[in-house]
């Protein structure tokens, strides 16, 4: 069974403060951003990187929300292509890419406006593998 409760340690808690003081995002959102960001980073996240304690829990669907299925099925797809275990890494591998994403977020959103350059990029590289809307509905009409 999947974990309903997750912990970050005090580095994370403390960069999802001043993210949410800079921007005014909830700290769910933030996690969200960032999970992300490390899911389309190169290499594995060393849990033990981010074992810092429990400075503050979440319940897992406070974080993910209605998308809860979509963020474990992209986690349990990029375990499988780090030749990790899908069951028995899924909650350490979900702490540590949200709490590694929360890190890469922290010097890129440096206010709101930032948003929009974050969301560019992400619509900019999907663009050239081919993943955007258009080309999908493209696709569809051929």
């Amino acid at each position: 069974m999947p974990f309903n409760r997750l912990y970050v340690g005090e580095q994370v808690d403390q960069k999802l403060r001043l993210l949410k003081a800079r921007t005014g995002i909830t700290p769910n959102l933030l996690c969200r951003l960032g999970f992300c960001l490390s899911l389309e980073e190169a290499g594995i996240p060393d849990p033990q990187l981010y074992a810092d304690g429990q400075a503050r829990e979440f319940n897992r669907y406070t974080l993910t929300g209605q998308w809860d299925a979509l963020f474990l099925a992209l986690l349990r797809q990029r375990l499988h292509a780090d030749g990790l275990d899908p069951d028995r890494d899924l909650e350490a591998q979900f702490r540590a890419h949200l709490s590694r994403g929360v890190m890469l977020l922290a010097p890129r959103l440096k206010s709101l406006e930032d948003l929009a350059t974050i969301v560019t990029e992400a619509q900019r590289r999907a663009a050239l593998y081919g993943n955007t809307p258009e080309t999908e509905d493209h696709d569809h009409q051929q």
